[in-house]
């Protein structure tokens, strides 16, 4: 029981570093594209917060005697591919808000459903509570967005 619920804190600290890391990946591509310096300086706020979760979920990676999981370099220019398609012909500050939207939304339902195997397990460790952080900053991010739709 207590090797399942290490393998399952371990997911969890993954899916919380997968989940930031693509939420910075997104912010890091789609800030080129930002005209609008409102937007922009919402989007650098919330790209340094995913910077500072990312490191707090690789401590907690490293601490278990792991190394995070990095994105493959294809993963990475396919997902930056897609972007760049998604704003080719649309690049409004309205789209580039429901693409961070999108992200964020995403990120709180895989969060939430990781959050939601691992409660039984470890009711209040610090996995658990940096995924439910994550998930209320991702809640925030997309009511800040919502304003530029």
């Amino acid at each position: 029981m207590a090797e399942q619920t290490v393998s399952r804190l371990g997911e969890l600290s993954e899916a919380i570093y997968k989940n930031v890391r693509m939420g910075s990946d997104l912010t890091l591509a789609l800030l080129p594209k930002v005209k609008d310096e409102k937007i922009k300086s919402e989007m650098t706020e919330q790209l340094g917060n995913y910077e500072k979760y990312a490191e707090k979920a690789k401590k907690l990676i490293k601490s278990a005697g792991d190394e995070p999981k990095e994105e493959s370099v294809f993963s990475k220019w396919m997902a930056k591919m897609g972007i760049t398609m998604n704003t080719l012909t649309d690049s409004t500050t309205s789209h580039i808000a429901e693409m961070m939207i999108q992200g964020s939304t995403m990120n709180v339902t895989d969060l939430l459903r990781k959050i939601h195997e691992s409660e039984d397990e470890c009711g209040g460790c610090e996995e658990l509570n940096l995924a439910r952080d994550i998930v209320s900053f991702e809640e925030q991010n997309i009511e800040k967005m919502k304003v530029y739709l």
